[in-house]
């Protein structure tokens, strides 16, 4: 292969492997659904059927229980007003509604929506007219002695906040109907984006009491998606048997999940954020997820409904469970449940972004930044590979060297390729060149490089993280596009390093490809160009001292 293609090839690879993710993503195989038969009542129904054959069968269902929807009927029986609790920690400011205790707003103190709005927090969980992201939890029983999601709960006070010096803020809210009385109670604790929820069941009436509980995510589509940098948003679950699989909008539409699982979890994932319901890991629950089209805007929900739990007349039970939202950090999501690191999405290479993550996180441990620590980062992943690396750059120098007798060749013998690829063949074997020595080097580092890339495109740390003078986020593009233009000037330096293309047409191509990846880098985050610029100017440096060593050995 002539060494010449190696940088197109290579700059081709990672523009392919964006295309490859897109094309996946909306064309990419999907885990298959277990489907049922429809619930009655409205598109969006909690499944009506139990985890196992054992358990006593639930005799009928609210049909909009899931949906999100409140019909007039619902609206009929609620009898008290609907009110907000807001709940204040330090990390965390909550609003939750008294009908169905559910979490209809979310706001993360330590990540504010920009640099020039600190105070305005970013609002993962939220429930606008447009676009709608909340979190519900409720019970389920045959005879509705039981608090779902729509029904109303009473409260002593409607604003919580974390005192200084204390590490847990404890919200309750209570249901009572027909001698069954609820509690369902939010624990928040302090710098924990980690909340526990309870319901504890007290049956003072003279019945067994039988029931279940669900906990479910429902959120619309995303208003605005990146094509250039695709993120995965949508719906995942995790559990020992399947592992990590991905529930997009489109198979939500399609067919309707419906999956027995022990332990595990499900989630809402976006760039950097997630929401996410744990149950107790010993625990048998049915995943399920709803696709409702008919309301603007369409709602997509995915939930997990627990065994029936036996509460005999006189006695008391609870459920417990644990809800997180917040920001996709490794370290913390590995200690709250087996595979909730695997939300920060590294696709296939996920075995060498992990490591590079690590190693970045260690470096930035150090030197307090994070754009000086992909600048570490890089050097390593260059010290690593420096001798691969000098093992190309040589080939690409010989190569260079012999370039004026090869274009000779070409003058020779015209249009006969076979007397040229012998004659070439010839030149190689007299100069001691490989002729693939340039190009296999470059192939083994490519997955290195890809990874290296999730890693920066997939790590919350750098979100809003400043480096130097004008950067201040390296989470978004540079301002004034002074690294895009830095990479597309040290690609220039590297094609006249590289020996030139025999062919005019692949010449032409070369001399585009700087400008076209500097439009393409324009709109890059800042900390991914920097790790390019980086990355080329250690290599020109390499590249350069080589060269002029094979030059001045030949003289």
């Amino acid at each position: 292969m002539d060494n010449s293609r190696l940088f197109l090839i290579a700059a081709l690879i990672f523009v392919g492997m964006l295309m490859w993710q897109q094309w996946q993503a909306d064309y990419g195989p999907q885990p298959v659904p277990v489907t049922g038969p429809q619930t009655s009542g409205e598109t969006g129904s909690v499944p009506q059927e139990t985890i196992s054959s054992d358990l006593p069968e639930l005799a009928s269902e609210v049909g909009s229980v899931a949906s999100g929807d409140t019909t007039s009927e619902q609206i009929a029986t609620t009898t008290q007003p609907q009110r907000l609790l807001k709940v204040d920690t330090d990390v965390l400011q909550a609003l939750i509604d008294t009908r169905g205790a559910v979490v209809r707003s979310l706001k993360l103190k330590k990540y504010p929506t920009s640099l020039d709005r600190p105070n305005d927090w970013l609002e993962l969980v939220h429930n606008d007219s447009d676009s709608l992201h909340i979190l519900q939890s409720g019970l389920r029983t045959k005879d509705e002695r039981a608090p779902t999601h729509y029904s109303d709960y009473s409260v002593d006070q409607l604003v919580y906040e974390l005192a200084d010096g204390e590490d847990e803020l404890v919200v309750p809210l209570r249901w009572q109907q027909d001698g069954v009385e609820v509690t369902k109670t939010y624990h928040f604790r302090r710098g924990n984006y980690l909340v526990e929820v309870r319901h504890q069941v007290e049956n003072r009436s003279s019945q067994d009491w039988l029931g279940s509980e669900y906990r479910q995510i429902q959120r619309s589509r995303p208003l605005e998606t990146s094509r250039l940098l695709y993120t995965y948003t949508g719906s995942v679950y995790y559990n020992e048997e399947t592992k990590y699989e991905k529930v997009d909008f489109d198979d939500m539409e399609d067919s309707q999940l419906k999956l027995e699982s022990k332990g595990g979890w499900i989630a809402m994932i976006q760039h950097y954020f997630l929401s996410a319901w744990v149950p107790g890991q010993e625990d048998t629950n049915l995943i399920y997820t709803i696709a409702n089209t008919r309301r603007n805007p369409a709602t997509y929900t995915i939930g997990m409904r627990s065994q029936n739990l036996l509460v005999p007349a006189g006695g008391s039970g609870d459920f417990s469970s644990r809800l997180f939202v917040g920001p996709k950090i490794v370290n913390r999501l590995e200690e709250i449940s087996p595979g909730l690191e695997l939300t920060v999405d590294y696709g296939v290479l996920t075995f060498l972004s992990k490591p590079l993550y690590w190693l970045l996180s260690w470096y930035h441990g150090f030197v307090g930044n994070w754009g000086v620590a992909i600048i570490l980062l890089t050097l390593t992943v260059k010290a690593v590979f420096y001798k691969l690396s000098e093992t190309s750059y040589r080939s690409m120098a010989k190569m260079r060297k012999v370039s004026p007798r090869l274009k000779t060749l070409k003058e020779r013998y015209g249009d006969d390729r076979q007397k040229m690829n012998q004659a070439m063949m010839e030149l190689y074997k007299t100069e001691k060149i490989n002729p693939m020595g340039g190009c296999l080097p470059i192939l083994v580092q490519i997955p290195v490089f890809i990874a290296l890339y999730w890693a920066l495109l997939e790590s919350v740390d750098l979100r809003q993280a400043p480096f130097i003078f004008w950067i201040k986020d390296l989470s978004v593009m540079d301002p004034y596009y002074v690294l895009p233009i830095v990479m597309g000037i040290s690609m220039v330096i590297q094609q006249k390093l590289n020996p030139p293309p025999p062919d005019p047409i692949q010449a032409k191509i070369m001399m585009a490809l700087p400008f076209v990846f500097t439009i393409f880098f324009a709109f890059f985050p800042s900390g991914l160009v920097l790790y390019w610029v980086v990355n080329n100017t250690l290599s020109i440096a390499q590249q350069w001292v080589i060269t002029k060593r094979i030059e001045a050995s030949t003289k």
